[in-house]
């Protein structure tokens, strides 16, 4: 058992990614509005169990990023670092990639990619919880909200391991 609780640990980024890929990719084809339709399909079913697996995975994978004061990596405002976010970003503009540690701009790009995960994970839960009440539309919109906010975070994120790997090679 400690075995397969170490691979899943050790595996945690590839494990939300690949479900936050499927909920995103999938979800035009979910049908859901106040409540679960009196149908649901297959893929509704399948957005809410893999939604609240990944929900799960998020907050274990949070935890695990933040302790042992990887926090300062994910959100460096909060330890007073903000000034190194800023120097990337400057770097940024004339040319020169940012370091993946330090918790600079791409630290700070991977923290808020992952409270937005959190944020999508638990707005559809709320969504989920309030289904068949006049709140779950309002829950509705703000999961869409944090959805599209996680969409464009993986696409920069993306791109910040793409030029990571550039560099990488240029070297």
């Amino acid at each position: 058992m400690a075995g397969l609780v170490k691979m899943v640990r050790d595996r945690q980024h590839l494990i939300v990614t690949l479900l936050a890929a499927w909920l995103i990719l999938t979800s035009p084809w979910v049908a859901m509005l106040r409540r679960m339709p009196r149908e649901p399909g297959i893929f509704d079913h399948a957005h809410l169990y893999i939604g609240l697996t990944a929900l799960f995975f998020g907050v274990t994978y949070s935890l695990d990023c933040l302790r042992k004061g990887g926090w300062r990596l994910c959100f460096p405002w909060l330890s007073g670092q903000s000034h190194v976010v800023w120097s990337d970003l400057c770097g940024l503009f004339r040319g020169r990639i940012p370091a993946a540690e330090g918790g600079g701009l791409f630290g700070a790009l991977a923290g808020l990619t992952l409270v937005s995960f959190l944020a999508a994970g638990l707005t559809g839960a709320a969504w989920l919880w309030t289904q068949g009440t006049p709140e779950a539309l309002d829950w509705r919109g703000h999961h869409f909200l944090a959805v599209r906010a996680l969409t464009v975070l993986i696409l920069a994120h993306a791109l910040a391991v793409a030029l990571h790997v550039l560099d990488f090679v240029r070297d």
